[in-house]
């Protein structure tokens, strides 16, 4: 299956902005669309591919950095590139530290946007995967029963199956089919894959 081609958004409320921004991303091949302001972005339904956002700081109504707050509070991780035709220095370290992957200072080269979307991209495309990774084995864990994945808790703490049988008031032979499933299902190779797979999913590996 091949990958939906990425995508720029660009919110600025300057249309020779708007227009000059979509010229050079096109030239390199990438897909471009614009916006106004930080409104008519949020209401538009965005495509499920790799994207990043270019967001002038300064907009008419919701701010730059309020569509920021606006996006991470609605859990949107969409990367963001600033750009600014004032060299605000405390605007761009807030946006920084609220997560945005660059600020630019307008006029900036074409090269350094190209650079700063490319990279936001990248980022775009890793977060995509490891949630898509996160995705499969949350759903390897939901197909256990619910004695199976009390049996993948004591494993991965460390408990023999004599003394999971023994905790679960079971035979070892009972506990031994239970394990196997688990391994099987969760596609795990090892305990040390399995010990790995839980803490992907945020699960405790220590004994109580």
């Amino acid at each position: 299956m091949t990958e939906t081609a990425p995508i720029v958004f660009v919110v600025d409320d300057t249309l020779a902005v708007r227009e000059a921004i979509t010229s050079l991303l096109a030239s390199v091949g990438l897909r471009v669309q614009t916006f106004g302001s930080a409104r008519d972005f949020l209401g538009h339904p965005r495509p499920d591919a790799p994207a990043c956002l270019v967001l002038d700081v300064r907009l008419p109504g919701l701010s730059g950095l309020d569509l920021q707050r606006e996006l991470a509070h609605i859990g949107s991780a969409i990367p963001i590139v600033f750009i600014s035709g004032h060299p605000d220095i405390p605007i761009s370290v807030q946006a920084m530290k609220a997560g945005a992957t660059d600020f630019l200072t307008k006029p900036f080269r074409d090269q350094q946007l190209l650079d700063a979307v490319q990279a936001a991209i990248d980022r775009d495309r890793e977060q995509r995967a490891r949630m898509a990774e996160i995705a499969g084995l949350r759903h390897r864990y939901e197909s256990l029963t619910p004695r199976e994945r009390e049996v993948l808790t004591l494993v991965v703490a460390g408990l023999l199956n004599k003394q999971i049988a023994l905790r679960l008031g079971t035979s070892e032979i009972t506990v031994k089919a239970h394990r196997h499933q688990v391994m099987h299902k969760m596609k795990a190779n090892t305990v040390v894959d399995l010990v790995r797979t839980f803490e992907r999913l945020g699960g405790p590996t220590s004994g109580h």
